[in-house]
């Protein structure tokens, strides 16, 4: 994977978007304004990719392999501090754990796994099994900004399967994302597109609910080795609701078909009595 250096990082509209600078003391802050919020608060996604970029810049000359994140409160507009602390694991990895609070109070906890890749080799996943139109042959699908902002920021083109709020019999969807303001194709930016289709339970409601993720996973499966900005294949699809718990699997894709990343995320379903 091709490294941004941090002044290259400083320039990328990832963090741009978000404020993100280092502060002086091996933290970074960041702020999440209310144009990037989900449906009741900052975008888990932006967190995420935050975490991943804080992770990358505490382990220089390694990449990012693996995130892990847990949300320990509710986060709101407040700037955010995240604060690396690296752990040596042999000698080519890095274990990279980033606290992440609001006016001195912790409201996520994340562990970003980096270490060196070696050559590619033949085994990278591709899928071959359907051939899918590329985005500039399909319509924009904007979702409601007054409803969630941060779909305002999105280019997001629906390949195939049920839109969110249909009331269709299948969990699951699938769409080139890219977002409008260019940004690096990175870990981080990977993390971001990973949260930002409606949860995977959607197509099968007819009004919104409200499921805060609660745990949060990707691991990255392939070399990113062009950052040049590209739209994402992005499919999501929820693999369990039931006991007020919902659990999402999405997987990410370059045009060529290669697996990039998957991603796993558990949520609460408040308001909804699940049987």
């Amino acid at each position: 994977m091709k490294q941004l250096s941090r002044q290259d990082a400083a320039d990328d509209g990832l963090l741009d978007s978000f404020g993100a600078r280092p502060t002086g003391d091996g933290r970074w802050s960041a702020t999440i304004d209310r144009s990037w919020w989900g449906w009741s608060g900052p975008h888990g996604g932006a967190i995420a990719a935050l975490a991943v970029r804080v992770g990358a810049d505490a382990a220089p000359g390694t990449s990012v392999r693996a995130l892990d994140l847990r949300f320990v409160g509710k986060p709101d507009g407040a700037e955010l501090l995240l604060a690396p602390s690296v752990r040596e694991v042999g000698r080519h990895t890095r274990i990279v754990d980033v606290s992440i609070t609001q006016a001195g109070v912790e409201i996520a906890s994340a562990s970003v796994t980096a270490g060196r890749v070696g050559e590619s080799g033949p085994t990278d996943v591709v899928d071959r099994s359907a051939s899918v139109p590329g985005p500039e042959r399909l319509d924009s699908f904007m979702i409601p900004p007054e409803i969630v902002p941060m779909g305002a920021h999105l280019d997001l083109r629906p390949v195939d399967g049920p839109l969110p709020l249909t009331g269709a019999s299948e969990p699951w969807m699938r769409a080139w994302i890219t977002t409008r303001t260019p940004m690096a194709v990175d870990a981080g930016y990977l993390a971001l597109l990973a949260d930002c289709l409606p949860p995977a339970v959607f197509p099968t409601l007819t009004a919104p609910l409200a499921l805060p993720t609660v745990a949060f996973s990707m691991h990255v499966t392939s070399p990113l080795d062009d950052a040049t900005p590209a739209p994402i294949l992005v499919h999501t699809r929820n693999i369990s609701t039931s006991g007020g718990w919902s659990v999402d699997d999405t997987s990410l894709r370059d045009r060529g078909g290669r697996l990039l990343a998957c991603a796993r995320q558990s949520r609460r379903v408040l308001g909804w009595p699940v049987r």
